[in-house]
């Protein structure tokens, strides 16, 4: 009989760990939770880590969450395994981000939710990694989402393998070790051993871009390449290699090319003091201006992300041409201009100012609600 059992990448769980494995009751994690357990119990080569699992309810869909919930609990009870359940609220998250002039959409304010209570698990010193079912596919769907969004190369790297999580009592990561599996093999496997899972309805819903994406778009590409999947895993590879290079080069440059502030007499620079504004930071446009456009388009954004902003490749463009450099002056806004006083408003209430010698980026602070009376 052929072996059914996907592999399970190893390489970053470690003896001894508290891992936790997120569980939402689909295909995926329920495969996910099979196999971690079987290869924690293996006679020989056993994981040796304390195994958990955890599952989020987001506040969404009713009684076919709370479903989704029992059966989680039923089947962690059966394998043994300690379960956390978390309670959230995606509307609560949504009404929050749109308040902060940053709105969210389901889709994001669910997933956001889900890392910040992963990252709440290790903070907390409950888990030491949290394990996601991320297959191929879903690599697959992610790089295909970005690229139809005009992302840079660090949103073409896709769903990382790893990723730390920095925490100063207890960092952890966050791992995929079914990233390299096709989702068809999870579930063949589930199959082989008769285990059911849950099927989420809002899958077969296409207001959301996924599910487009998965629906409708992939399976056109795999009649022009069988392998599109792999290609677009790969180039998710590659995009990760780039960014390593990349921020490795940012975190020597960005120090002696960033400033806090605004100049003062004297040669200090002050905080802002404006009413509504939050801490500002510049770049010199002549220390700006003689990088190679690579290196000047990557220390924009990264000044930018200092101040929690994610720029695109247009708002990239405004800013450098605000600042008087823009190899394609179509970019070049004209009411906005390169001169001194010049502002510009960028979404996400990031703001930016131009100086005789400065690019100043800040972040304006969302306007207060009214009072009820």
């Amino acid at each position: 009989m052929t072996n059914l059992k996907p592999a399970l990448d190893r390489t970053h769980i470690r003896p001894g760990d508290r891992v936790c494995a997120a569980v939402s009751g689909g295909a995926d994690s329920v495969a996910l939770l099979l196999l971690l357990h079987a290869a924690n119990a293996q006679p020989c080569n056993a994981l040796g880590v304390g195994l958990s699992a955890v599952h989020v309810h987001h506040g969404l869909r009713g009684d076919e969450a709370d479903a989704d919930m029992a059966f989680v609990q039923q089947l962690c009870l059966r394998l043994e395994v300690p379960l956390h359940i978390v309670r959230a609220s995606v509307p609560d998250r949504i009404a929050q981000t749109r308040a902060a002039g940053q709105p969210e959409t389901v889709e994001e304010a669910a997933r956001n939710l889900r890392y910040d209570l992963f990252r709440q698990l290790i903070a907390d010193g409950r888990a030491d990694s949290i394990l996601t079912a991320h297959t191929l596919d879903d690599q697959a769907e992610t790089v295909l989402m970005k690229l139809l969004r005009g992302a840079w190369t660090e949103g073409l790297s896709g769903i990382h393998p790893v990723v730390l999580v920095p925490n100063a009592t207890h960092p952890g990561r966050i791992l995929r070790p079914l990233l390299a599996v096709r989702r068809a093999a999870l579930i063949a496997f589930l199959e082989s051993r008769n285990q059911p899972w849950r099927t989420d309805s809002t899958n077969a819903d296409d207001a959301f871009t996924r599910n487009r994406i998965r629906h409708s778009v992939l399976p056109v590409l795999r009649a022009e390449n069988p392998a599109i999947d792999q290609a677009l895993a790969n180039l998710a590879e590659l995009a990760r290699e780039d960014e390593t290079r990349w921020n490795s080069e940012l975190s020597r440059i960005l120090p002696q090319l960033l400033l806090p502030g605004k100049p003062v007499r004297g040669g200090r620079r002050a905080v802002s003091t404006v009413p509504g504004e939050s801490n500002s930071v510049a770049l010199e446009i002549d220390r700006l201006r003689p990088l190679d456009p690579a290196l000047r388009s990557r220390v924009v954004r990264a000044a930018a992300r200092t101040l929690g902003a994610r720029l695109t490749f247009d708002e990239t463009a405004r800013l450098l041409a605000l600042a008087g450099i823009s190899p394609d002056p179509s970019r070049t806004d004209p009411a906005v201009g390169a001169r001194s006083g010049a502002k510009l408003h960028l979404p996400g209430l990031l703001r930016a100012e131009r100086s005789a010698r400065e690019l100043r980026l800040f972040r304006e602070a969302p306007p207060k609600s009214p009072k009820s009376l």
